[in-house]
Order: structure tokens, then C-alpha cells, then sequence
């Protein structure tokens, strides 16, 4: 193989695996909130989903509008967490992919 042809062969795998680390960066992201007084804990997966929800014993003295407004609030936190390390990791993607290469691949100039 020619230089040339190497040189691609590699910028492809690195692409490649650059989104292979991607995706499985977006498949750990869990964002994570305890509300102040501790009755609620939540966890949200990458898209925001509740993938956990633990309420204190104690919190059943509460109205149940409150209960679900903490729920609410602890959601949107856990929502936000989730968000910024989503953020991160497709920025980490966003940089491999316009990070320029050593080398001029197809012989033209940038």
C-alpha cells in the first residue's frame, strides 16, 4: 500500500473508533440528583429517562403535590447532569473529527 493509502486507512480508523468510543461513552451517561433534605434520588440515562427512583420512608408525611413536585425538580437536575455529560462526549467526538491529521491525504491543499 502507498503512504498515501495508509494514511486514509488510518484517519478512517480513527474515525472509526472515535465514534465506537462514543457511543458507549453515551451509553454510560447517567446524571444523578439527591435533593437537598435527601427524601428523593433520582438517575436519568442519557436521553433523560428514569432509570431510578429511590424516596426516603420519611417522605410519605408529605402532601402528595409536594412529593411529586420534588420528584419533578430532582428530574430536571438529574436531567441536567445527564446533558452536560452528553455534551462532553460528543464534543470529544466533534473534536476527533476536525482535529487536522498530520499529512495531506488526496493530495490537495486545505
Amino acid at each position: 500500500m502507498s503512504a498515501e493509502m495508509d494514511a486514509l486507512v488510518a484517519a478512517a480508523t480513527d474515525k472509526l473508533e472515535a465514534l465506537e468510543a462514543a457511543l458507549q461513552g453515551l451509553g454510560q451517561v447517567r446524571g444523578k440528583h439527591t435533593s437537598e433534605d435527601g427524601l428523593v434520588s433520582v438517575e436519568v440515562n442519557s436521553d433523560g429517562a428514569l432509570v431510578g427512583l429511590r424516596l426516603a420512608e420519611s417522605i410519605t408525611s408529605r402532601p402528595p403535590a409536594e412529593v411529586g413536585q420534588a420528584i419533578i425538580q430532582a428530574c430536571t437536575q438529574a436531567a441536567q447532569d445527564a446533558g452536560e455529560q452528553r455534551s462532553k462526549v460528543v464534543a470529544t467526538l466533534n473534536s476527533s473529527f476536525t482535529t487536522q491529521q498530520p499529512g495531506n491525504v488526496g493530495g490537495r491543499a486545505e
